[in-house]
């Protein structure tokens, strides 16, 4: 049976993808309306922090997921799902559990804002790149012919014009930007959610019948994504509030951008779209798991 899943496709119709693509931009338009200029300068007069970040979520990740894809072996289409996870932002809710844990919510905000701007040039790289250094992989990415030009056409209709679109409402007009803010962010969340469940529903059977190929290596990939944020910005010597934003913006990321760009580029392949699908559930889970234990301890001295 598991040989079929590098085969298999996912049901999902057109209309559905309609949905999930305005879905995902509306929620990225509601985290830009919480987005000023004033958030990216303070990145930037702290370089150390937002290089810190941007090599978590673009470098170490990619790069730690490809070797534990080495290690286990998993099948094709499931590692290129993880490639998937790995080369997408982080993902939007991370500002929520981010501010829940008592981390850096400037930080977070703006490492989202920035992470999707770079994710314009990074995630097509990322999983071409990796996706084409592990044979079993590129063979998948020669039968689909992945276009880098169109995927980055994607991610910029999706998520970098709501971005731009959404700061600049936030600076022109910022009382009509925290009215809205307020309605689109938990609306368009929900929405997200329900569209998860509805997939799921739609194609419970293939759920029931491979999620032991998946279930294992999800939460194994997102514990060691947490890890990897985590521990990395402690060795770079950031506070302890900051080593929480970093670990939750890397192991938080946007399942949503991957299933979309699963079923506009794959088809949706069903090892990939299993894998993502589920990462999409069980993140959420993590992080607020994650977010509660840190909320509860005593705060710690800041570096």
């Amino acid at each position: 049976m598991s040989e079929n899943l590098d085969s298999l496709k996912i049901n999902f119709d057109t209309e559905g993808l309609w949905v999930l693509n305005i879905t995902l931009a509306i929620i990225m338009f509601g985290v830009a309306l919480g987005i000023t200029m004033d958030d990216f300068k303070r990145l930037f007069q702290n370089p150390k922090i937002l290089i810190t970040g941007v090599i978590s979520q673009f470098i170490l990740l990619p790069m730690v997921t490809f070797i534990f894809i080495k290690l286990t072996n998993p099948m094709p289409s499931i590692a290129l799902g993880m490639m998937m996870v790995a080369a997408c932002p982080g993902g939007n809710i991370s500002n929520f559990m981010t501010q829940m844990a008592k981390g850096n919510s400037a930080l977070s905000i703006s490492l989202t804002a920035f992470s999707t701007l770079l994710c314009l040039v990074m995630t097509p790289f990322n999983l071409y790149f990796y996706g084409n250094l592990y044979a079993p992989t590129s063979e998948i990415l020669q039968t689909i012919e992945l276009n880098p030009w169109e995927l980055v056409k994607l991610v910029t209709l999706i998520l970098g014009i709501p971005l731009i679109l959404g700061m600049w409402v936030r600076n022109s007009k910022p009382e009509l930007a925290a009215k809205l803010a307020k309605i689109l962010k938990p609306v368009s969340l929900l929405i997200f959610m329900l569209f998860i469940i509805i997939a799921f529903y739609e194609n419970f059977d293939i759920f029931i019948n491979y999620i032991e190929y998946v279930l294992i290596l999800v939460i194994a990939h997102n514990i060691l994504a947490l890890l990897t944020g985590f521990y990395f910005a402690k060795l770079m010597k950031l506070s302890h509030e900051n080593q929480k934003t970093i670990s939750i913006e890397t192991g938080i990321q946007n399942s949503g951008l991957g299933l979309l760009l699963i079923f506009s580029f794959f088809n949706g392949l069903g090892g990939m779209a299993l894998l993502v699908a589920f990462w999409a559930i069980w993140d959420i889970f993590s992080g607020l798991a994650l977010a509660t234990y840190w909320s509860k301890q005593k705060i710690k001295e800041q570096i």
